[in-house]
């Protein structure tokens, strides 16, 4: 009897985590929050939708927008933005919204500083 209630008793909490951690409905997607950059240590290396990173393009790492999607990140603290597009998943470090390519990084202009408030929008 026990073996029959044991899919009852795992599954529940296992289904709950991972729909956290799915892709989300991008159409209408507003947030803000810090987002982080990454470059060279990672350049070459396949990213979760299997390109190759590149850091001189303009791409970013998010845990929940489906791959391919077009995000204005707007510098809340200088209000300059850029549009990349959506081919990894991250950030891996808690508190962050968005990975920039460092190529996105250096045009809202947040290299120096690592980390930066910003807001993220889908484009239609």
């Amino acid at each position: 009897m026990f073996k029959s209630l044991l899919p009852l008793i795992i599954l529940p909490p296992l289904l709950v985590g991972c729909a956290s951690q799915g892709v989300v409905d991008p159409h209408g997607y507003r947030a803000e929050g810090q987002a982080s950059w990454y470059g060279a240590k990672h350049h070459g290396r396949k990213t979760a939708s299997g390109e190759r990173f590149d850091q001189n393009a303009l791409t970013a790492a998010h845990r929940e927008l489906p791959f391919g999607t077009q995000v204005r990140v707007t510098n809340l603290s200088n209000s300059k933005s850029v549009v990349v597009r959506i081919n990894d998943r991250g950030p891996h470090t808690r508190n962050r919204l968005i990975d920039l390519s460092q190529q996105a990084a250096k045009q809202i202009d947040m290299l120096r500083s690592g980390v930066a408030p910003v807001r993220v929008e889908v484009l239609e």
